[in-house]
């Protein structure tokens, strides 16, 4: 069965348009057809009737040879007595015998279709049958109306159909194919161009049909997913490049200390060769894994969220700091809660605070506060220092993964650039932003918006 139906879009289409419209066909034709036989009999029935009843007032009074000749529709009429004798007859039925009498107890007026052979063609008739009470007794009057008119468009609409529905089904089956597949070529279009592109190809779009309809929209998804493809390889590459280039360079300078050391034979001079390397190998350590963490951002959202209380969060983050280079001053408003995953949160409290204090002079300032309202209330956390500053046409720069400014904000300090790309991220998964505004002591001002957990 399953092999029997069509396969492709276009051949199902159709076949149930073929279908749909054969039934809706069938169903009309037999409705026409119903509606003519009954149109066409009741007008015979009528006709028979009312020269039946005709006929019966005359026999009522006596004057059966006052009866005149069938009206139009009316072929035949005979009055039976009640002994069987055919008491009067149309010119057409002379010698024929009477028609049966009805049965005992059966109504006055009834209606039968009977074919009539003495008539020539033996069509069938419509007739009516009435008693009446004559002078002589009971009498029984049938009035007769061809249905050959009726059986004649009953035939001529029945051929008509049967000639007339495999056409029009045909025309029907013909538009549909030739509609559906005009339709379906663009389709088969971006189909084809989609089977072209490759991993090397994300620069190729499919075609737009100027239609404006359900298949162009079609395309302008596939393309917009293209160009999110298109963008994911080429920082994908970036990425792996940077990456690289990253671990390159301290896994180069930590095989030249260890030569060194190996060369060196004053064990005096060891403590500080491996010290070095110690150092180097701390930060190979920090940056496999961050390269890890951003790995595992890219690959689904690391959020496990929770109502968190962000205030005591930020206090914890700041209070381990004791004895930093760069002191860190709090504002913080009491009883900020968000919903945020406290691990991941605090990542991002961390690297921000790490990034002040490694560019800061003398200072920095965290300040939480909330604000909006009523609704929606937000949660924002600013971090200030003042060192260098970021200068306007880097502010968005900045957050993106291995990202140096050049002079003070370079690798001398120890950063590899992921810090606020990490933190960017995991505040967009906690449905959050991170920006870098303009500060009026002329450092960085990085400012961290978080929907609060409770709206008024």
């Amino acid at each position: 069965m399953r092999r029997m139906w069509p396969t492709t879009v276009r051949a199902r289409a159709t076949v149930g348009a073929s279908v749909v419209v054969a039934a809706a066909l069938a169903l009309a034709s037999f409705a026409l057809l119903g509606l003519l036989e009954a149109n066409l009999l009741r007008n015979a029935e009528n006709d028979a009737r009312r020269q039946a009843e005709t006929v019966a007032q005359l026999a009522a009074t006596g004057k059966l040879g006052r009866v005149r000749p069938p009206g139009r529709g009316v072929e035949f009429v005979q009055v039976v007595g009640a002994d069987g004798r055919v008491l009067f007859a149309s010119p057409n039925l002379m010698g024929v015998p009477a028609f049966p009498p009805p049965a005992p107890g059966a109504p006055a007026t009834r209606l039968h279709t009977w074919k009539v052979r003495p008539l020539g063609e033996g069509h069938r008739q419509r007739v009516a049958q009435v008693v009446t009470d004559t002078p002589d007794g009971m009498a029984v009057v049938y009035a007769g109306a061809s249905l050959r008119d009726a059986d004649a468009a009953d035939d001529t609409t029945t051929a008509a159909l049967f000639i007339g529905m495999p056409l029009l089904l045909a025309t029907v089956a013909l538009v549909t194919w030739r509609v559906t597949g005009h339709a379906l070529r663009p389709v088969e279009a971006i189909r084809a161009e989609v089977a072209e592109i490759s991993d090397r190809d994300l620069h190729r779009r499919v075609p737009v049909p100027a239609t404006r309809d359900e298949v162009a929209r079609l395309a302008e998804t596939m393309n917009a997913t293209l160009d999110r493809l298109e963008a994911s390889g080429i920082r994908q590459r970036q990425f792996i490049a940077d990456a690289s280039h990253e671990l390159r360079s301290p896994i180069t300078v930590l095989r030249t200390q260890l030569e060194v050391a190996l060369a060196v034979r004053d064990p005096e001079l060891w403590p500080e060769l491996i010290g070095g390397a110690l150092e180097d190998i701390e930060r190979l350590q920090h940056l496999t894994a961050d390269l890890l963490l951003l790995a595992r951002i890219d690959a689904a959202p690391p959020v496990s969220a929770a109502p968190l209380d962000l205030t005591a969060l930020v206090r914890e983050a700041v209070d381990c700091r004791l004895g930093d280079r760069v002191p860190v001053h709090v504002r913080l408003e009491a009883g900020v809660e968000v919903t945020a995953g406290a691990l991941w949160l605090g990542r991002v409290v961390t690297n921000l605070v790490d990034n002040a204090q490694r560019y800061a002079a003398r200072r920095v300032e965290v300040t939480l506060r909330t604000t909006g309202g009523p609704r929606p209330r937000t949660a924002v956390l600013e971090v200030l220092d003042d060192g260098p500053g970021i200068p306007a046409a880097d502010r968005e720069r900045v957050f993106e993964r291995f990202t140096r400014l050049d002079d003070s904000r370079s690798r001398d300090h120890g950063g590899a650039g992921l810090g606020l790309a990490i933190a960017r991220d995991l505040s967009t998964h906690h449905g959050g932003t991170l920006t870098a505004e303009d500060s009026a002591e002329g450092g960085a001002r990085l400012v961290l918006r978080l929907p609060l957990t409770h709206q008024p």
